[in-house]
């Protein structure tokens, strides 16, 4: 392994949106760093042809692990799932085996039973908390992780030192730093409730906002035809495809059972209040959150 840098060559399973940002970020923001991609033919084509990877793999997962010091999967949580006990057993002991996906129990539950730790290959959940509602490697970009908060799941370093106790897991970190990332430490339960009401909550609120509207256009386009820039605005996330969503969904569905129940409740205590000064204060609240959103 070369000196200097723990992390030099750097396999990323799933090149699409946030595996080809990704690694399109270690070309902008790194050097000496050996990309390999592994997808289905055609996706992988088209992140060769961005110059995103070095070296293109399908098919057979070996080759792509083979040589790798940090594994990146970027794919579906099912995917994620299926493929994590090949890659156990594939990848090298001494490599550092990360993820993207949107939830983590699931994902931790399986790797602890899968990863030994010290004995070989290490696992470590993440997840950037950036992305579009567009997909593909055609809309990835080098900054996209850039001033972003990303999750990573385990105890936080502050707690037993200033840098983690597993040097594969201090490079990493290091990695994040130079991609302009934030690493945020929590515990997978803990990830999973808060990005079921900051994250997937909001998904499936303008989902049912746009779907609402959808089913109320008339034959002139009303009253679509008479929006502003502020519908558009609020319903940016209702152009992301269903396939990305379906995973998550699954997997964080008693979270988001029982927050869409409290914002049904929502909902009625506003419906309550439309004749009443009262509503100000939910005014009053929604102005503080945004406020403490643009201010992070």
């Amino acid at each position: 392994m070369p000196s200097g840098h723990l992390i030099n060559r750097v396999t990323i399973l799933g090149t699409g949106l946030i595996g080809g940002s990704f690694a399109l970020a270690l070309r902008k923001h790194t050097t000496g760093m050996h990309v390999s991609g592994w997808d289905r033919t055609e996706i992988i084509s088209e992140a060769h042809a961005r110059n995103a990877i070095d070296a293109p793999f399908y098919g057979d997962l070996g080759p792509a692990l083979h040589q790798a010091e940090l594994i990146y999967l970027a794919l579906p949580i099912s995917v994620t799932l299926d493929l994590l006990p090949e890659i156990a057993s594939l990848a090298p002991a001494h490599a550092l085996v990360t993820d993207a996906c949107s939830t983590k129990q699931r994902i931790v539950q399986a790797a602890s039973e899968l990863f030994p730790g010290d004995a070989g290959p290490m696992f470590l959940g993440g997840h950037p908390m950036a992305g579009r509602e567009l997909s593909g490697v055609a809309h990835a970009e080098a900054d996209l992780f850039r001033n972003t908060t990303y999750a990573l799941i385990g105890e936080s370093p502050q707690k037993i030192g200033t840098t983690p106790r597993d040097p594969r897991v201090a490079a990493f970190v290091k990695i994040l730093g130079k991609i302009g990332a934030r690493p945020l430490w929590l515990g997978a339960q803990q990830h999973d409730y808060a990005v079921g009401l900051a994250s997937h909550l909001p998904q499936l609120a303008a989902v049912a906002l746009a779907s609402f509207l959808y089913d109320r256009l008339d034959e002139n386009g009303l009253p679509i035809t008479l929006a502003g820039p502020g519908l558009r605005d609020s319903l940016r996330l209702a152009g992301s495809p269903y396939h990305t969503w379906r995973d998550i969904v699954l997997t964080n569905r008693e979270v988001l059972s029982a927050a869409l129940d409290l914002f049904a409740r929502r909902l009625d205590d506003l419906r309550e209040r439309l004749g009443s000064r009262d509503l100000e204060a939910d005014f009053d609240a929604a102005n503080e959150l945004y406020k403490l959103l643009r201010s992070l």
